[in-house]
């Protein structure tokens, strides 16, 4: 997570005027992340309810495209599909997330 907050700073100059602020949201393991994590990185977090995937807005969009983007990849390793979804986010405008 400390790498993802430096790499929202480097990469999204608009995330400074946020104020640094993310809003992480996440399974039912909160307890053991929550606190570390708004501690730390000073994010806000957001509780994902359990069974509930009818109401998880952050998955119908991007993953709907990246598995449409998928749907003729085949990969030979970890890092070959590594380098595929980087370059597939790095292909996407600030408008996109």
């Amino acid at each position: 997570l400390m790498q993802l907050n430096r790499t929202l700073k480097q990469k999204r100059p608009d995330y400074a005027k946020r104020h640094d602020k993310v809003i992480f949201q996440h399974d039912n393991a909160w307890s053991l992340v929550a606190k570390p994590v708004k501690e730390t990185l000073n994010w806000d977090i957001l509780l994902h309810p359990p069974y509930s995937p009818d109401i998880a807005p952050y998955d119908y969009h991007l993953f709907q495209l990246i598995i449409h983007g998928l749907s003729e990849q085949r990969f030979h390793s970890y890092e070959d599909t590594k380098k595929w979804i980087d370059s597939w986010i790095a292909s996407k405008d600030m408008l996109f997330f």
